[in-house]
């Protein structure tokens, strides 16, 4: 079933008669003018259709669904859950991050008679955005990863932020539905107040150390992950504790865990020539900048060199922002901070182990006339600046 869509730059329409041709059974479409062919179905509008089919199949298999959203950690985290449940269930999960108003119905529609669990990640930039997919979704199970400075200009700042992403937990208590949350995060506790139906976690782990990867032991077992970063151990507890309410058995949960690779840019440790590279850069804001340093600065290794994106979304906190990031990157035991982007470049300081560049072409040419050699490197940065390009001259 071709459904089509329309965006900025294209007309879906006009392709429903090639995708009919080319073996779809039905186009919908959304203007008459394209209604060439009994299989193609006119609707008012094609986006809503799209949506309201989902959940109209969400409620006819009625799988068991768990969703999740949050600032940072959601597609690791929905990794790690699917990587558990999937040892007992037969599970389907959001693939990549198509988390938003098309990427939800899409994931719904994957669902078949044979899923018995169904993951679903929730991403949002603005207001009544998470409102509106919970309700595309109605879900049975819920989490927030954590609360951070992401899309604070969508969202109208941090308190927006938190705002924004709690309306998850108020579609979950409206329905009377339970709620995972980690013990630990008081802000979260907070947004709860008295609502009972919630499975804390925390309790049956401890985080051991990541250096570089996370180590954590879990019922006196040590589970050895191959994430980076201490900031992971949470999405690991949480992928844990919802393995351990499904009665996933710990020999399971702990094998999911311990082979779980991490893709896409994600937290990844790639090994090239002399160097070893934290690879962290699918997205960034405030919040997860700081952790990735945190991290990175504890790093036991003889030279560090960090490479460092600009953050986008922002809006006027933008260079107070960029401004903290580039001070608090210099606290650590860095030997070379390469900031890049327009917002880093404006950025005020004269540390000797700092270095901007205005363009990511700029960093490129730099690194091409002064290789990388015999380090650690983290590279950060949001999305639209693909950091990961400077994989090819070091």
């Amino acid at each position: 079933m071709f459904f089509a869509l329309k965006g900025a730059n294209f007309n879906g329409n006009e392709f429903a008669r090639d995708a009919l041709d080319k073996g779809a059974r039905f186009a919908i479409i959304d203007e008459e003018t394209y209604q060439t062919n009994p299989n193609c179905i006119l609707v008012d509008d094609v986006l809503k259709t799209l949506q309201r089919l989902a959940t109209f199949h969400r409620k006819f298999l009625k799988t068991l669904i768990i969703t999740l959203t949050g600032s940072n950690g959601k597609t690791t985290t929905k990794e790690l859950i699917n990587a558990v449940l999937s040892t007992t269930f037969k599970t389907t999960a959001t693939k990549g991050n198509l988390n938003n108003h098309i990427g939800v119905p899409l994931t719904l529609l994957e669902f078949t008679s044979a899923t018995e669990i169904g993951i679903v990640e929730m991403g949002a930039n603005h207001q009544k955005e998470i409102e509106f997919l919970s309700e595309l979704i109605l879900p049975d199970y819920g989490l927030i990863t954590n609360f951070g400075k992401a899309h604070l200009e969508g969202f109208g700042g941090f308190e927006g932020v938190i705002k924004g992403k709690s309306e998850l937990y108020d579609h979950l208590k409206h329905h009377n539905k339970l709620i995972f949350v980690n013990n630990d995060d008081h802000l979260q506790l907070q947004q709860l107040g008295d609502y009972d139906k919630i499975i804390t976690f925390g309790d049956q782990t401890k985080f051991i150390d990541a250096n570089p990867y996370v180590r954590l032991e879990f019922n006196g077992v040590i589970i050895n992950s191959n994430l980076t970063g201490a900031y992971n151990y949470n999405n690991i507890v949480a992928a844990i504790t919802i393995g351990l309410h499904f009665n996933v058995s710990q020999k399971n949960i702990i094998n999911a865990i311990e082979n779980y690779i991490p893709n896409n840019n994600r937290s990844q440790i790639i090994e090239q020539n002399s160097n070893k590279i934290i690879l962290d850069a699918y997205n960034a804001n405030p919040s997860s900048m700081v952790v990735a340093l945190d991290n990175f600065g504890k790093l036991d290794a003889p030279k560090k060199v960090a490479i460092l994106g600009d953050m986008f979304e922002l809006g006027a906190t933008s260079n107070i922002e960029h401004q903290y990031i580039s001070e608090y990157a210099q606290k650590f035991d860095i030997d070379h901070i390469f900031l890049v982007g327009e917002n880093f470049y404006t950025t005020m300081g004269t540390s000797k182990s700092v270095l901007r560049f205005k363009t990511f072409n700029d960093l490129n040419a730099f690194v091409k006339s002064h290789p990388i050699a015999q380090s650690n490197i983290l590279i950060k940065g949001s999305r639209g600046m693909a950091l990961e390009r400077i994989l090819d001259c070091i």
